[in-house]
């Protein structure tokens, strides 16, 4: 997917000044997904989808990118505003590069967050948020570039520059994702990613009413074990 020139940039900045809250969906579309898991994540899509597409703030505020990870790592959808995104469809299949894919995710947020800086507009902290049923795959990662990965998405969250989620799918090793993320992973129980990405998109409508130096309290996930705070402009 090319990239969005200066000029693009500056349009669709100047056409929708409103400050902006990048939520960037990372999802798991390796083999093990296959079949009934992938389509419970279409169905919870569509639903995230249609929530902030209700929410005025939201779906100018809200801007909504999606990764996929399996043999390899795939931008499917650049950052847009909430109004303008379409749930995608995917196939399943291949390993679970999931280290590689918290790596360019980052590295994706970073990006936005200089464009909103080089045209003027306010943002609250970004958001990545992860779904897996699995964990990083020793066959295609190694240990050292897997525990680089974790240091540096600490780093970025203990620096207040973003807001990750794990979200483990049933058959996730849930150990392993404590290991990669601050905040304790959510187990989410069954396939009901439904009700998972609506929280999401609750949280998302909860942040952008606030300005972006305000901290919001929002409440955890379904199984989530402590609260969050979630400081804006970071």
């Amino acid at each position: 997917m090319p990239a969005k020139s200066a000029i693009d940039l500056a349009v669709e900045f100047a056409e929708n000044p409103e400050p902006r809250c990048a939520c960037l969906l990372l999802l798991d579309t390796s083999g093990s997904m296959e079949g009934a898991p992938i389509e419970a994540l279409h169905q919870g899509l569509r639903a995230f989808k249609n929530d902030l597409a209700d929410d005025a703030s939201a779906s100018r505020r809200v801007e909504v990118a999606v990764v996929t990870f399996d043999d390899t790592v795939n931008v499917v959808q650049e950052f847009v505003t909430a109004d303008l995104f379409e749930a995608p469809v995917f196939t399943a299949g291949g390993h679970t590069c999931m280290a590689q894919a918290l790596m360019d995710a980052l590295d994706l947020i970073q990006s936005r967050k200089a464009q909103y800086l080089a045209n003027g507009i306010s943002y609250y902290r970004p958001w990545i948020f992860m779904i897996t049923d699995g964990e990083p795959d020793p066959e295609v990662e190694s240990e050292e570039f897997i525990r680089n990965v974790a240091e540096r998405l600490r780093a970025e969250e203990e620096g207040k520059k973003v807001v990750f989620y794990a979200v483990g799918v049933e058959g996730a090793n849930m150990k392993r994702l404590e290991q990669i993320s601050v905040r304790p992973p959510v187990k989410l129980v069954g396939l009901n990613f439904q009700s998972m990405f609506l929280w999401l998109s609750k949280s998302m409508e909860t942040v952008v009413q606030g300005s972006a130096e305000e901290q919001i309290a929002l409440p955890p996930p379904e199984s989530a074990t402590s609260s969050t705070d979630v400081q804006t402009g970071a």
